[in-house]
């Protein structure tokens, strides 16, 4: 078949047509000559003003397949022939398909009356500014008549599936191709957003509660819940609209109580959080009209009715009512108003004071959970607490829940999260479970809490309440941690998370562990001074007398939490002091050696020392302990090793005396002029035993070299330093002349060599850097071959 006859009107004709469209449809389900079959299918939308044709095939045909194909037909045809067709058929197109999906809203075949939604709400779109409003008016009070319920529960609900689609339809992230301009699209965006979507809402909102007594009252499944729950999908399709026209409005009305919203990507969370910021103009139907009282009556009303029946809390109208609240609590900027906060407070405590429910007590929750309970309710009330985070400063977030119980809201997040945690280390498994997804919803929750402490003080960020229940969360996380190192130290299994994770897969925890932590440095410091002391002694007393596997467990994970506590990856950046270190403690220079930082760094370099002792590498040192050694090292170095005095002026000018000495005692003490040299020798003799003497381990011998000493030498005044140790020299000559190190990989081998080439940058007098790199190179090719080829005009112009 090459085609059909375009616009016919022949009863014969239009039923031979649909007969063969469902042949078609029929052969291409049974795998009988799909070829043909597509090529007759593909026919009917190519060819011209097909929509008799394809309105008769959806009003006669009893193959569902072939109104499928008819309704995507219509659309196809319309979108190409737009501008040939007039004001009266595009109109008419459009009513053809929403009288069919209210017409047909029975059907057991919902794809189909979804598909034809659809066209109708794309030719819609394609005419969009092209209708004058009164046209548009025509068109919405079907819609409207539908949605009310005058005609009756599924027409209702086919109204509101109508919007869905209409919504979805105007929105970038999901409308369809037309092949139109892109500012087409922005231009039908603005447009429904400025003067349909919160009518919308309104009508969709007013839907829902006309069936909410019905609901409530039944003690059975009525009709009614479906098109409640349809109603509560849209809602949140409609919140989480990309609302534009109040953009300016929201920015000159930004008051204290929001002031703490971050907006900014640069982030460590996780879980989605999207802020609605519809504006001034949706006050009245969001906030005035009670509709969050309404909703919260509706769930708890339905929570208390079902509260026997486990299954509830996953049907789909309780799914829908949550997320509605969820997103609620994402509402933030002018539609409050500018009351210094306290409407904007008055609706967080409101939500709050229904949704604190599903989450308190966290250990009675936690159990019935265990026992067989849905978590779903218990995951949604922590994506609640994130959204809430993420509109309001710390102290308004702590005093929410004081007005409902004796503690703040920062405690009872210790709280949760600490049952949380215990839960997870308790389950010990592999798969990811609801503990999992709530502890990185929470820990997502303190991020968005605490990240403003790397430019703010932290005691004007957070109050004493919420200190102390960072430093007990803290301490609960560090137990927690190590239990579990040692309970999992003699695991073989190689794709053990907890075991075998890289530094890499651990690092988002571990960082949103280490804010928490400089919430409270006071306390979390000295703790982490306690326990790395108390792990060291026994291992010293346990030496040659019992297994030690997991105490160097436990070290290594200790390890990994101190790196990221004292300092931060710099992300290809020179890595700044993190300022809750810097302000946090009074040390004057003086007294640079009792900083608390200078202590627990201090033993840590001792510690790891000891390696170059051969009879503690047998004992203690392990590969795996070594790699934690050599990863916290490189880490450690790039913040604290030789700060210059400059670099340490800019880190934080805060303006108070001992805080400025307390930052110039700490980068002081490890500087050029006092431990620094000391230090940067031990880590360089550290670095040639991790080389040397762990041969085959290439993990340990790739963050030596790509992490630990590609690190020293990109400061040109540590090179200055480093170029005149013994043990520098010495780890030159061993490669330069050894057999050992050829035992490397030869990307290992590569790295190494470019950084004793970059070191030469540190001898003064030019001409001997070039006589350095050119012996250096000579010598090296013998041994090495071709891959030492590196030029030194860089280092010449260094």
């Amino acid at each position: 078949m090459q085609g059909f006859t375009a616009a016919t009107t022949d009863f014969t004709e239009l039923q031979s047509t649909m007969r063969a469209i469902e042949h078609a449809c029929t052969s291409i389900q049974m795998h009988i000559n799909p070829g043909a079959s597509e090529a007759v299918i593909l026919s009917l939308g190519q060819s011209s003003q097909p929509y008799k044709t394809c309105q008769f095939i959806l009003e006669n045909s009893q193959v569902a397949t072939a109104r499928f194909q008819a309704a995507a037909a219509i659309r196809e045809a319309a979108i190409r022939e737009w501008g040939f067709l007039s004001a009266d058929d595009k109109k008419g197109l459009i009513s053809f398909c929403l009288c069919y999906v209210m017409q047909h809203t029975s059907s057991p075949d919902g794809y189909v009356q979804a598909k034809v939604s659809s066209v109708a709400t794309q030719l819609m779109k394609r005419g969009w500014l092209e209708f004058v409003p009164a046209e548009k008016e025509a068109l919405f009070y079907q819609v409207n008549q539908a949605i009310v319920g005058i005609h009756g529960i599924d027409v209702q609900f086919a109204g509101i599936k109508f919007l869905e689609s209409l919504v979805s339809e105007f929105s970038p992230s999901t409308s369809s191709a037309m092949g139109l301009p892109r500012e087409f699209h922005e231009q039908c965006r603005r447009s429904l957003e400025q003067d349909y979507l919160k009518t919308f809402y309104h009508w969709t909102q007013e839907a829902a509660s006309s069936v909410t007594n019905r609901i409530i009252e039944s003690d059975s499944v009525v009709p009614e819940v479906k098109v409640c729950s349809a109603a509560l999908d849209l809602m949140l399709q409609i919140l989480n609209w990309d609302f534009c026209s109040n953009t300016i409005e929201t920015k000159i009305n930004v008051n204290v109580f929001s002031a703490g919203v971050r907006q900014d990507g640069d982030s460590l969370k996780k879980s989605e959080c999207h802020l609605v910021q519809p504006g001034s103009d949706w006050r009245d139907v969001l906030i005035l009209s009670g509709h969050v009282g309404w909703l919260l009556s509706l769930y708890a009303a339905l929570r208390l009715k079902f509260s026997c029946e486990g299954y509830w809390l996953d049907c789909p109208i309780a799914v829908s009512a949550r997320k509605l609240l969820v997103q609620f609590c994402s509402l933030t900027g002018a539609v409050f108003l500018s009351d210094d906060g306290k409407m904007h407070e008055q609706h967080l405590l409101q939500l709050l004071s229904g949704i604190i429910e599903w989450v308190d007590p966290p250990d009675a929750i936690s159990k019935a959970i265990e026992n067989g309970k849905s978590d779903s309710e218990m995951l949604d009330g922590c994506r609640a607490l994130l959204a809430i985070a993420n509109v309001t400063t710390p102290y308004v977030f702590d005093g929410l829940l004081k007005s409902m119980r004796p503690i703040g809201t920062l405690t009872f997040l210790s709280m949760l999260m600490s049952e949380v945690i215990k839960v997870l280390m308790t389950s010990n498994t592999e798969e990811e479970t609801w503990s999992w997804e709530a502890r990185d919803v929470l820990l997502d929750t303190w991020t968005a809490i605490l990240t403003p402490i790397n430019t703010i003080n932290v005691n004007a960020l957070l109050p004493s309440e919420g200190i102390k229940a960072a430093a007990n969360l803290f301490g609960f996380i560090v137990e927690c941690e190590l239990r579990l190192a040692s309970a999992t130290a003699f695991n073989d299994e190689g794709d053990s998370d907890h075991l075998h994770a890289s530094v890499s897969a651990m690092d988002e925890r571990l960082s949103c562990y280490a804010l928490i932590a400089r919430a409270s440095v006071n306390v979390t410091i000295p703790l982490l001074i306690r326990v790395f002391s108390e792990r060291v002694g026994c291992l010293n007393q346990g030496r040659g007398i019992i297994d030690l596997t997991e105490t160097l467990e436990e070290l290594y994970s200790l390890l990994l939490i101190i790196g990221h506590v004292i300092a931060d990856e710099g992300e290809g950046e020179l890595p700044l002091v993190p300022n809750t270190i810097q302000t946090q403690f009074v040390v004057n220079a003086v007294e640079a050696d009792k900083h608390p930082v200078v202590l627990l760094s201090s033993s840590i370099i001792k510690f790891a020392e000891q390696c170059l002792s051969p009879e503690m590498r047998a004992s203690v040192f392990s590969p795996r302990l070594m790699e934690s050694i050599i990863w916290f090292l490189a880490r450690w170095s790039r913040t604290y090793l030789m700060s210059s005095d400059g670099i340490g002026e800019k880190i934080l000018d805060s303006g108070h005396h001992h805080e400025h000495s307390s930052k110039k005692a700490l980068l002081c003490f490890f500087g050029e002029h006092n431990q620094g040299k000391l230090v940067l020798d031990i880590i360089v003799r550290i670095s040639f035993i991790a080389l040397t003497s762990y041969l085959g381990e290439k993990d340990l011998q790739g963050l030596t070299c790509y992490q630990l000493l590609h690190s020293l030498v990109q400061q040109k005044h540590i090179c200055v330093h480093l170029v005149t140790l013994n043990s520098w020299h010495e780890l030159a000559t061993a490669f330069s002349t050894e057999k050992t190190l050829l035992l490397l990989d030869t990307a290992h081998q590569r790295s190494l060599a470019q950084t004793l080439v970059r070191s030469a940058s540190g001898i003064r007098n030019s001409e001997a850097s070039s006589h350095f790199v050119y012996i250096y190179l000579k010598v090296c090719k013998k041994s090495h071959g071709s891959y030492c080829n590196i030029h030194s005009g860089d280092i010449q112009q260094e």
